[in-house]
C-alpha cells in the first residue's frame, strides 16, 4: 500500500468522528435524556403528566391515541398535571388532474393547534403551538373500497406525524424550562 493511500485511509476513518467534535463542545444533550441517577428526565416526566381529552371525529381519535402512546409512562404512577387541548383538521385536495377532469391523486393535509393547560382551578395556559403534515395517495380506478382504505391509512400517517411534532415541541419546552430554573 502506498504512503498516500495509507494517509487517505487513516483520515477517512477519522472523518466520522470529527463530525461529532462541534456537537460535543456545545452542550448537546438528547431531549429525552435521563438524569444522572437513571430516572426519567424532565421532558419524559412532564410528558407523562399530560392528559389528552377527547378530540372530535374519528380522525381526532386517531391523533389522540397517537399522542397518548407518546406520552405514556411505563410506571403508570405519574399524577396528571396538564390537559392538552387539540384542534385538528384534515383536508383533501385532488391533484394530478387528467384531460377528462378526473383526479388520479389526492393530497391530505393535516393541521393541529394545541394548548397545554394546568389542571388547577382556574386552569392556566402553559404553552401552545401548531403542527402541519402532508401526505398523498393515488386513486385506483373503479376501486372505491381500496381508495377509502388508502385514505384511512394516509390520515393515520398524518396523525402520527402530527403527534411526533407536538411531542417534540412539548419535550423541548419542558427541557428548556428545566434548564432555566
Amino acid at each position: 500500500m502506498t504512503p498516500s493511500r495509507r494517509h487517505l485511509l487513516r483520515w477517512s476513518a477519522l472523518l466520522p468522528l470529527s463530525s461529532l467534535l462541534p456537537v460535543a463542545g456545545c452542550g448537546f444533550q438528547p431531549v429525552y435524556m435521563p438524569t444522572a441517577s437513571g430516572k426519567a428526565g424532565p421532558a419524559s416526566r412532564e410528558l407523562a403528566a399530560i392528559a389528552v381529552p377527547v378530540i372530535p371525529e374519528r380522525q381526532g381519535q386517531v391523533l389522540r391515541q397517537a399522542l397518548q402512546e407518546r406520552f405514556a409512562d411505563d410506571s403508570g404512577t405519574t399524577p396528571l398535571q396538564y390537559d392538552l387541548a387539540v384542534v385538528f383538521s384534515v383536508s383533501n385536495d385532488s391533484i394530478a388532474i387528467q384531460g377528462d377532469n378526473l383526479a388520479t391523486r389526492a393530497r391530505v393535509i393535516g393541521r393541529a393547534s394545541f394548548t397545554l393547560m394546568t389542571r388547577g382551578n382556574p386552569p392556566t395556559r402553559v404553552t401552545g403551538g401548531s403542527a402541519r403534515a402532508v401526505d398523498a395517495y393515488n386513486y385506483i380506478d373503479e376501486q372505491f373500497f381500496a381508495a377509502d382504505m388508502e385514505n384511512t391509512a394516509v390520515v393515520k400517517r398524518v396523525a402520527e406525524a402530527l403527534a411526533d411534532q407536538i411531542t417534540v415541541q412539548l419535550a423541548m419546552y419542558f427541557r428548556k424550562r428545566a434548564a432555566a430554573g
